[in-house]
């Protein structure tokens, strides 16, 4: 009987400590893949930005809604660049004055 109830306690304690592990390995995913995420954007936004400075210009006198640095391209077309590497473009109406 004893033998009995040791197998059964040391069999309850295994699947305790499965159920734990899987836990953990989910845990650790969900951080893993939050920070590739984080990683991607922000190497999407600096390339996004290096190439805007190389083949664009740099609108020196305004900024963006919050502040970003406007760039001009090759039609003419007024546009600043997101946290995720994306272009949003402006009219130069909506553009603000820089404060030097």
């Amino acid at each position: 009987m004893k033998k009995l109830v040791g197998i059964l306690m040391l069999g309850f304690l295994l699947s305790l400590s499965i159920s734990l592990n899987a836990q953990a390995v989910e845990k650790t995913e969900h951080a893993v893949k939050k920070s590739a995420k984080a990683v991607g954007n922000k190497t999407a936004e600096v390339a996004s930005k290096g190439k805007s400075r190389v083949t664009d210009k740099v609108y020196k006198d305004k900024m963006g809604p919050n502040g970003q640095t406007i760039y001009i391209d090759d039609h003419s077309r007024y546009y600043w660049v997101d946290k995720k590497g994306h272009r949003h473009y402006e009219s130069e109406a909506s553009l603000k004055t820089k404060v030097q």
